[in-house]
């Protein structure tokens, strides 16, 4: 069990609870007959998580996880000091080739002298691009933002959400910070925050549009071969799947971006 030491981590760590409910919901009301089955984990340094999977008619897989956890130094850093981290982090790999996969994930990190918020989320279409969808995805982004913030973070995004040994980026875009701390912890809270709850209007309305197009057995065919660059970039490239793998989190949540299937 995570024990909070602050006001502060029991805000964040309530909001990140709430927000993962509510996530969960909004995704079962598109799969009726399936229910996220949820399994709890323990971390060796303190805390632990909570998986949360459907799979189902419309969501072939889905994760959203949330973690809170603790540890004597920072993974991938220099610096030797306990740390505090935690976060929601989802996946989608929809059975519609023309659903495309989403990606969200924000985090809160602290240790004895300092603190930053990371986080954003990404839209993927698996072959089938849809310029109404992507113009969507970024103006729900942009509209949580503003002009300024959601300038820079969507060219973090296209910076960061890049395969290189294919030399083009992961899907469409979306928006991406890290390490984020103006120095004003309310401000930063409230950005941060902002991001997290808009996330589900950038989707569920391309989910609800999408969901019943029709599709051949080529169409899965070619939504399988793009599945194959996801996994590639999360396990060469991603930060947090090396920060999870490194801090000595649990492999079956740090796996859960994995699609259920892939060809190469």
């Amino acid at each position: 069990m995570l024990q909070v030491e602050s006001v502060r981590q029991e805000e964040i760590v309530t909001y990140l609870k709430e927000l993962r409910d509510e996530i969960v919901q909004g995704f079962e009301s598109l799969e009726p007959a399936q229910r996220f089955e949820r399994k709890c984990w323990d971390h060796h340094g303190g805390g632990g998580g909570e998986i949360s999977v459907i799979r189902g008619d419309v969501f072939e897989k889905a994760a959203v996880n949330w973690s809170g956890v603790r540890g004597k130094s920072l993974p991938l850093k220099e610096e030797d000091e306990p740390f505090f981290a935690t976060g929601v982090s989802l996946i989608t790999h929809m059975a519609n080739p023309f659903m495309p996969t989403v990606h969200m994930n924000v985090r809160y990190i602290e240790t004895a002298s300092r603190w930053w918020f990371g986080g954003g989320y990404d839209l993927t279409p698996m072959g089938f691009d849809n310029e109404e969808d992507t113009a969507h995805f970024h103006q729900v982004a942009k509209d949580s933002l503003g002009d300024t913030l959601y300038k820079e973070f969507s060219q973090n995004a296209a910076e960061y959400f890049y395969i290189k040994h294919w030399k083009k980026e992961r899907g469409v875009g979306g928006i991406f910070f890290d390490h984020y701390n103006t120095g004003d912890f309310e401000q930063d809270l409230q950005m941060w925050k902002g991001v997290g709850s808009s996330f589900l209007e950038s989707i569920l309305p391309i989910y609800k549009k999408r969901q019943h197009t029709p599709y051949t057995v080529e169409d899965k065919a070619k939504q399988n071969q793009l599945r194959a660059h996801y996994v590639e970039f999360n396990l060469l490239y991603d930060r947090g799947t090396k920060f999870g793998f490194v801090s000595g989190g649990n492999p079956e949540a740090i796996l859960c971006s994995m699609p259920p299937t892939a060809t190469w």
